[in-house]
């Protein structure tokens, strides 16, 4: 099967490469389901798109790419997903996230290929008292989130929608990375623990996507790692994991960040992973344990 990943180099893309070539990605214990049948599915003609390659926002560069490549399967994981980034230049976000996600849908269309489109927590409020579910009304804060809820909108019916939060793996820069670099530096460790979330590890969530996506499941999926907290409990268990003491890291509210983020976060940013409970499927680990896994991985 030939699948093309746009986003290649990114931490979760670069996770995805692997899963697809039936190999298990940095962090994978080999237990779980997911990463079972990656081990054992016929590896596939996995074909990256950088951001170098093409700009996905000129339409006429992403359809020669396709007219080129005919894959079978996208898995759209290339954005802007810099939150405060997106917040000071909502042009461009739009423009990547939106027209960039058309752009991949009509190339896939043209070539009759399968859309996996990997989107966003972001796209709800996180006002709710208990975790989202994939029905429930979306109401993005940010232009980060409405942005990656236009690329929703852009999808053809029968495409997969994958929202996922709180990303974390063993390459790239990411929350876990910057805790561990923190606490070796002997930086003083103040996080918030009034934003709850699901933590999810890129090795467990590339495994689980690389088989929706060869089998081509349609519909909106939330994959996270299960079990939730705060940014602080997840510093707490980066610390404890480096060999220190987790009494070290300081709770403070979202307010008291210095300086303030551009981007308003969702306080609740949890995701209950109810379509694939729905359809029988064997759900990630929770974040403890995957958390764990990757920082034996993450130098």
């Amino acid at each position: 099967m030939k699948v093309l990943v746009t986003g290649a180099g990114g931490q979760l893309a670069s996770d995805l490469a692997d899963a697809l070539a039936s190999t298990l990605p940095p962090g994978a214990d080999g237990g779980s389901a997911w990463h079972r049948r990656v081990k054992t599915m016929s590896p596939c003609d996995v074909m990256e798109l950088r951001e170098e390659d093409v700009d996905i926002v000129g339409r006429a560069s992403v359809l020669q790419v396709f007219e080129a490549l005919s894959p079978e399967v996208v898995i759209h994981a290339a954005a802007m997903t810099n939150v405060d980034g997106c917040e000071a230049d909502p042009g461009r976000a739009f423009a990547v996230n939106g027209i960039g996600t058309r752009n991949i849908a009509e190339g896939a269309r043209r070539c009759g290929a399968h859309v996996v489109y990997i989107s966003t927590d972001y796209v709800f409020d996180g006002t709710s008292e208990r975790p989202y579910v994939e029905w429930d009304r979306t109401n993005p804060l940010s232009v980060y989130g409405r942005s990656k809820l236009a690329g929703e909108f852009e999808l053809d019916p029968g495409s997969s929608v994958v929202r996922t939060s709180w990303v974390c793996g063993a390459r790239g820069s990411n929350f876990a990375r910057s805790i561990k670099n923190a606490y070796e530096a002997g930086k003083p460790l103040k996080v918030v623990d009034d934003q709850r979330g699901s933590l999810t590890v890129t090795a467990d969530l590339a495994c689980l996507v690389a088989v929706l996506a060869t089998d081509r499941l349609p519909g909106v999926f939330h994959v996270t790692n299960q079990d939730s907290g705060s940014w602080f409990d997840v510093a707490r268990h980066v610390v404890a994991g480096c060999g220190g003491d987790p009494g070290i890291v300081e709770p403070i509210p979202t307010s008291a960040l210095d300086p303030p983020r551009a981007a308003p976060r969702p306080a609740n940013s949890v995701l209950e992973n109810r379509a694939l409970q729905a359809l029988g499927m064997e759900l990630l680990p929770p974040w403890q344990d995957g958390l764990s896994r990757l920082l034996e991985v993450l130098d």
